[in-house]
């Protein structure tokens, strides 16, 4: 991004972690670095289970999750989807091509 005063970069590293904290505040859906109980809001753990690709004029993010048993998967991820692109878009201004969300797990209710 350029500005006036110069170029502005945004590192993968902050889209990550901007992606994994919006990705978590969808209920029923855990991104895979919550799933153990480890819900810590540590860049190093946040970053595992997502990948930033950043092109020319264009982002993707892949995410890895677990789901609750009994949601309706497909509207839960499109509110991920949206959530974080909004939250990316909104915090860097970096406009986001796509977000592709991998469901690896289930969650019993046990």
């Amino acid at each position: 991004m350029n500005n006036s005063i110069g170029v502005v970069k945004i590192s993968d590293d902050v889209i990550t972690v901007i992606a994994g904290i919006a990705a978590s505040e969808i209920k029923g859906v855990y991104p895979l670095f919550g799933v153990n109980g480890n819900n810590s809001l540590n860049k190093k753990v946040i970053s595992k289970g997502i990948k930033v690709t950043v092109g020319d004029n264009k982002t993707s993010i892949d995410i890895n999750v677990a789901v609750d048993y009994g949601i309706k998967i497909p509207y839960v991820i499109r509110e991920l989807q949206e959530n974080v692109k909004n939250q990316i878009e909104t915090f860097t201004g970096v406009k986001i091509q796509e977000i592709n969300v991998c469901v690896q797990k289930v969650l019993s209710k046990a």
